[in-house]
């Protein structure tokens, strides 16, 4: 009996001597501190260039290039219109007729005057005729001969008149036929027949050309130098896109006719104007579209997304992760936006990992675990 108590004595003993072992190993390990955190996860992206157009938008109106205002020319009662409101008119097409009949009296009455003028010319050059040969006969004094002359100048110069006279009731008589002074489309006539027109007041209707068509646009300081670079690209001889007020794009493109010569102090802007080929007259004068134009083009930019991109007082920085997968702060240059990207013009290179998510998570050095999401081209 004794013998078997001291055997479970030693056994305890055993016992108690493993567990202090193992209290003491487990001492040595926390006097060694804590174990490293696992590595940030992060998506990240290889940069990769890719073709890349950058547009600008303006809104911008449409003009007739031709916007001629009929006015009659002459004073008098509109007995006829010609054409029906909206209709389109070739050069030389009768528009309104004004009575004539008071112009025709007058040309009646300037044609007698002319007439009567020419009579009396003959008659003055008949009698300077015959004192010249009497003066040489020295059958007339002097004076007769003088009044004979200024007499026949007289004559003529009255002719003259009556002829411009004449000519001046013509042209009134012509004007009373008022024509399209161009080919075009007429807006809607502003009076009706039997309304008195007055010469040069009475605005008849409005004369509007129609191809090409005009859109004007006003632009920043700024982005007159983007769009003075595009258009000097030969690749660019008619970089503006029209967008119509339902959303869709417009089937001819246009071309830069027109840059004002000076800004405009009190906004700040500049005048431009697009010239765009207007066939099927689906362009009318007075429309807002949106003008589209390339301000940067490149066949192999860098794209990456707005979320990778911190801002701090201008500037623009990512993280990228460098070797041994650790996190790198990188400052980029970034002046274009295609959609919710940056277009990266410096600080990135292909084969770059930028980190797009789990920024906020990251410190400059700290290691990191890249999982890699698709790049944009």
């Amino acid at each position: 009996m004794f013998i078997r108590i001291l055997d479970v004595y030693q056994v305890a003993r055993c016992a108690l001597a493993v567990g202090a072992a193992a209290v003491a190993v487990s001492g040595c390990n926390s006097a060694a501190g804590p174990q490293s955190p696992p590595p940030t996860e992060v998506s990240v992206m290889e940069v990769k260039t890719g073709p890349v157009t950058v547009y600008n938008e303006y809104v911008a109106q449409t003009q007739a290039p031709d916007a001629i205002e009929i006015r009659a020319q002459v004073t008098g009662l509109l007995e006829r219109q010609f054409f029906a409101d909206g209709a389109r008119v070739r050069k030389g097409d009768v528009l309104y007729v004004i009575d004539q009949r008071p112009f025709e009296s007058q040309l009646a009455q300037a044609k007698a005057g002319l007439a009567q003028a020419q009579a009396n010319l003959v008659n003055a050059q008949q009698n300077l005729a015959r004192n010249s040969r009497l003066i040489a006969q020295k059958a007339v004094s002097q004076q007769d001969y003088d009044t004979a002359v200024a007499q026949e100048r007289a004559s003529a110069a009255l002719v003259e008149a009556q002829r411009a006279l004449l000519r001046n009731v013509e042209l009134n008589l012509e004007f009373a036929t008022i024509r399209a002074p161009r080919d075009g489309f007429m807006s809607s006539s502003q009076v009706k027949p039997g309304s008195l027109i007055t010469a040069q007041q009475t605005l008849l209707n409005t004369l509007y050309s129609s191809d090409p068509m005009w859109v004007y646009l006003t632009i920043s300081e700024e982005r007159l130098l983007q769009l003075q670079k595009a258009v000097q690209r030969p690749d660019q001889k008619t970089p503006f896109h029209i967008r119509l007020a339902d959303g869709t794009d417009y089937a001819f493109t246009g071309r830069l006719s027109f840059v004002d010569a000076a800004m405009d102090q009190k906004s700040g802007t500049l005048q431009v104007r697009v010239s765009v080929p207007n066939p099927d007259r689906l362009l009318r004068p007075g429309l807002f579209v949106r003008v589209s134009v390339a301000a940067f083009e490149s066949p192999s930019a860098i794209r990456i997304p707005q979320q990778a991109v911190q801002e701090l007082q201008g500037l623009k920085s990512v993280y990228v992760v460098a070797a041994g997968d650790k996190a790198e702060p990188r400052q980029i240059v970034a002046g274009y936006r295609v959609g919710n990207d940056w277009v990266v013009s410096s600080g990135l290179a292909p084969g770059d990992r930028v980190v797009v998510e789990g920024l906020g998570k990251l410190r400059p050095g700290a290691p990191v675990k890249p999982v890699v999401t698709p790049a944009k081209t």
